[in-house]
């Protein structure tokens, strides 16, 4: 059975991924290929056509499209709890009852049109709805392996009108236990809270969590933003999570936090720096959102974790690494897995395979997330040919020890190999790497190439054979999904990717899954005795990660970069 999942309800994030016969085949997000970071308000049409087009599957031969996001009944409690909630805008609340699924018919109306495009008979191929939430669990417990009753949670900002997710999935079969609804939101203060500190939403939640650890997080008390009787939450809504006239309003612009709590805290944050208070006041959220997290995670869920410690979790929130390190640290949890396309792009494959596996399929566990396209040498030759800069290049015989030699000497590499990562992570095929023994390389990697805040803190990626040694723990690490405390023993040797607060957010690398990469590490470790590089995505601030050679080269160019290896090419700068 063929597959085609398709995300963007919610307008960003835009993704496609293929099912064939229960495995993924593929999975890729429109960002990387229209060069729009987050694709607001576009549909995944090249994203989509690259799923079929790499697997080799005509449009003619896909049997169904899932899509997740459903009609929600008004026998349900969803929109009558909009409705009471905002009652302070009449106009919103009003149409979420009388006309509750106006989002869905767009969607219904846009993927129709998008199916078409693609040369997907309309006709003859269903299209299936998948409840937000239900996609997002689906994701993350289909492909997770676990065989035995495993906790399911999921917390992003909304989907139809549910904001959170408790379940169980046992024998394959997803269970609700309890949701929330917007506005009552924990991902949905988080991001009004980003937008407050400067940031947007999407995009600026991973640097109010770079942000907390510079921060006392018990100089500012947040608990009035959002009450938690360790039951349910309620959000204030004058405060943030705000619609219509409620909201702040700033150079034409409306924000989702309040004009009271501007009164409260001061004037929105502006510009780069970590400063005093703003830098408290992330630390305050950060401590709000895992510390009601975890309440509700032991309501909820805790019966299931003392009986089989196994949890997985989904949605924009499940990237956040330091919830993620606090929920692993519950005495009992086992494992926790974190789909590592949490946010909307993962809910492509989350409906595919919540279909997949309502139509009897066997799905294959997720065993890595390089999903989208790969280049030949030839390709990137021909790339390098067409650039207007006109680069020269060397074919090098062995590129994971030319690459390991560049960063022994100092210097960062730009390193783009097989097939593309799925999710915001880069793990070893679109990468700027470093050494992080070399004293510097971190500021000169944010100011020189990345052009971000200097603030920022960079990932390792780890030999598995001294994961252990570094992170004082084997719980599974694939993805950088998850925060580790790094032993005191190597702090200061790999010191350029331990953050303030001494953990880091890691990848532990197989041979398996990546070989190339793995032997770049070990030559490095050869080289230097460090079993780490440090890895952060190949895109400049602003930016997709990059996708094709063409995107590589204009990222070189576009930066203080001197080295790229792709494939089995090392183009460098002339000096």
């Amino acid at each position: 059975m063929i597959i085609l999942g398709l995300s963007g309800a919610l307008t960003h994030d835009p993704s496609a991924a293929l099912l064939v016969d229960g495995r993924l085949a593929a999975a890729a997000e429109e960002e990387r290929f229209i060069r729009e970071k987050h694709a607001r308000n576009k549909r995944p049409y090249h994203s989509a056509r690259f799923c079929l087009e790499y697997a080799g599957i005509s449009p003619k031969e896909v049997d169904y499209v899932a899509f997740p996001f459903a009609p929600i009944s008004l026998m349900r409690p969803d929109r009558w709890h909009f409705a009471k909630r905002y009652w302070y805008a009449p106009d919103r609340a009003l149409s979420a009852l009388l006309n509750g699924n106006r989002h869905f018919r767009r969607n219904r109306r846009n993927v129709l049109n998008l199916m078409g495009q693609l040369g997907i008979d309309v006709k003859r191929t269903p299209f299936v709805p998948v409840e937000h939430h239900l996609a997002h669990a689906s994701s993350v417990y289909h492909l997770s392996g676990f065989k035995e009753k495993t906790a399911i949670l999921g917390i992003d900002g909304k989907g139809e009108y549910a904001t959170t997710f408790f379940g169980y999935g046992e024998n394959g079969v997803i269970h609700k236990i309890k949701e929330f609804y917007d506005p009552d939101s924990l991902g949905g203060v988080y991001g009004a809270l980003t937008q407050y500190l400067g940031f947007e939403m999407l995009d600026g939640e991973f640097k109010v969590m770079g942000m907390a650890p510079y921060g006392d997080p018990d100089k500012f008390d947040f608990s009035r933003l959002i009450m938690c009787d360790g039951k349910s939450i309620k959000v204030d809504t004058g405060m943030v999570n705000t619609i219509g006239l409620r909201r702040y309003k700033q150079d034409g612009i409306g924000y989702y936090f309040g004009k009271k709590m501007v009164e409260w805290l001061g004037p929105k944050r502006e510009g780069d720096e970590i400063d005093d208070p703003y830098v408290h006041y992330a630390a305050g959220m950060q401590k709000l959102l895992e510390d009601i997290s975890l309440q509700l995670i032991e309501t909820y869920l805790g019966d299931i974790l003392r009986d089989t410690g196994k949890i997985c979790f989904a949605g924009g929130v499940a990237l956040n690494v330091k919830l993620n390190q606090r929920i692993i640290a519950l005495p009992h949890v086992k494992e926790l897995f974190v789909q590592p396309a949490a946010s909307d792009a993962g809910t492509a494959i989350g409906a595919a395979s919540f279909l997949a596996n309502e139509m009897g399929e066997k799905l294959e566990t997720l065993e890595h997330v390089y999903l989208g396209p790969s280049y030949t040498t030839e390709e990137c030759i021909d790339a390098c040919k067409k650039h207007s800069q006109k680069p020269g290049w060397e074919i090098i015989g062995n590129a994971p020890e030319t690459a390991a030699r560049i960063l022994a000497e100092g210097s960062p590499v730009a390193w783009f190999q097989g097939r593309m990562e799925f999710g915001p992570r880069a793990l070893g095929n679109r990468s700027i790497l470093g050494d992080p023994s070399r004293p510097g390389i971190a500021e000169r990697i944010n100011l020189q190439i990345k052009y971000r805040e200097r603030w920022r803190p960079f990932c390792p990626s780890i030999l598995d054979s001294a994961a252990r040694d570094i992170l004082q723990t084997d719980h599974p690490a694939p993805y950088m999904t998850f925060t580790f405390s790094v032993a005191e023993s190597w702090k200061g040797r790999i010191s350029e990717v331990v953050h303030k607060d001494g953990t880091a957010r890691a990848q532990v690398v197989s041979r398996k899954t990546n070989p190339k990469y793995y032997a770049l590490i070990e030559e490095l470790e050869r080289l230097r005795g460090i079993p780490v590089v440090l890895n952060t995505s190949l895109n400049r601030r602003g930016e997709p990660m990059v996708c094709s050679p063409e995107d590589a080269l204009n990222m070189f160019f576009g930066s203080d970069l001197q080295y790229l290896i792709m494939e089995d090419l090392m183009i460098r700068k002339q000096v």
